[in-house]
């Protein structure tokens, strides 16, 4: 490797915008040809993926994975450029391969692995955000037709451990399912913030005014219940019956399993919003 000189190094950077080891690699490999360096570093889609990083990558999907005990699960959102490519076989088999690789180990490195993909795509690639649930319960995850909206959720027992069957997993599924639909932004009223409250208080109060005092309060009251009922995954009519509130829905099944149920936590992402 001595016989590489710094400049040769940079002139192969400065071509294919390569990093500084991939471009030392190749030139060792070539004994310092340039030009069969940069046919190298092409063919391992090195050179194409430096070139493309600096292009939006706009579109793309979300990809799950969960534990064989469904202990815990991991939602990745990866981007690409155009919704062509987001439908690609491959794609879709990369993103799943990434969200595996980030259950098993939040810290490892897939700098590689995307600039493979790049490479075999021909476009720029992000792996943009991912975010994990682990619970003494079940995980469980529901990822919408196109991968642009999925959901993961916990479902806990509040007497401790809770195992994996076939009515928890299928009320945790439609749980999910539901909240890609309702879009909820908290589990419980006891999750939203004061300055949340005090904002839908300020909204309801400029709504009645001019209304008598006892009406106010009665407004004031009646649109607060509406927002929780909006915001909250607890007070949300269930999509699939609405007729039951979803706390309702979890009761039943608490009364049908024996196990007294509780949401423990979810995260919903949907390509391309902001986080």
């Amino acid at each position: 490797m001595s016989n590489i000189t710094k400049e040769a190094v940079m002139d192969l950077r400065e071509k294919t915008g390569a990093g500084l080891i991939d471009c030392k690699r190749a030139l060792t490999e070539t004994n310092g040809d340039l030009e069969e360096a940069i046919s190298i570093l092409r063919k391992k889609g090195v050179a194409s993926a430096a070139k493309k990083a600096g292009r939006e990558a706009g579109e793309g999907i979300i990809s799950q994975a969960i534990s064989e005990d469904h202990k815990k699960g991991i939602l990745v959102e990866v981007n690409c450029e155009t919704d062509f490519v987001a439908k690609n076989e491959d794609f879709i088999a990369f993103s799943k391969e990434i969200a595996v690789a980030l259950l098993s180990d939040e810290n490892v490195d897939l700098e590689n692995k995307r600039i493979e993909q790049v490479g075999k795509i021909g476009e720029n690639i992000k792996i943009n955000r991912s975010r994990s649930i682990s619970s003494s319960g079940i995980v469980e995850s529901y990822v919408h037709t196109g991968g642009k909206v999925a959901v993961l959720l916990s479902l806990e027992s509040t007497e401790g451990n809770l195992d994996s069957n076939e009515s928890l997993s299928c009320l945790a599924k439609d749980l999910c399912m539901h909240i890609a639909a309702t879009s909820p932004i908290c589990v419980s009223r006891d999750d939203v913030s004061e300055e949340s409250i005090s904002k839908e208080k300020d909204i309801a109060l400029a709504q009645a005014e001019g209304k008598p005092p006892q009406a106010v309060e009665k407004i004031v009251s009646g649109k607060l219940e509406k927002y929780f009922s909006t915001v909250c995954l607890l007070e949300q009519p269930f999509v699939k019956d609405p007729d039951l509130t979803v706390v309702e829905l979890i009761k039943k099944t608490s009364s049908d399993s024996g196990n007294e149920l509780k949401v423990g936590q979810f995260i919903r992402f949907q390509v391309g919003e902001e986080t």
